[in-house]
């Protein structure tokens, strides 16, 4: 079960082409699942439909865009024809979490370590 729908995403990005709404009604389906996977139990419907959100339109083709939404650096050049970007979590056209969104879902992350001498 889907968290949010095309007309939230269009709301918060713009409108999609028919062959943009069926990626994303998919895409939608497979970010609910994940977001199950990973969300405390305390996480409400409206914050799962925020990261829905997110994840989906990040996984969206940007064309037109000057950079790809997530990107933390950016290089072109003229003559050579390069473009590079680092994207800061995942990569482009892909699901993922950023931290804000783990935050929203009450997931953190946690270094530790165990010692079976002490347990």
């Amino acid at each position: 079960m889907a968290y949010a729908t095309i007309s939230d995403i269009e709301t918060r990005y713009r409108t999609l082409s028919e062959s943009e709404k069926t990626i994303a009604e998919a895409l939608l389906d497979d970010a609910a699942v994940m977001i199950d996977k990973i969300a405390s139990e305390g996480a409400t419907d409206g914050q799962k439909k925020v990261v829905s959100c997110r994840m989906v339109i990040r996984a969206l083709p940007q064309d037109g865009m000057t950079a790809p939404i997530g990107a933390t650096q950016g290089s072109m050049t003229a003559l050579g024809y390069t473009e590079s970007w680092t994207i800061s979590n995942g990569a482009a056209n892909e699901l993922y979490f950023s931290k804000e969104d783990k935050k929203l879902l009450g997931v953190s992350n946690q270094i530790g370590s165990y010692s079976p001498l002490e347990g």
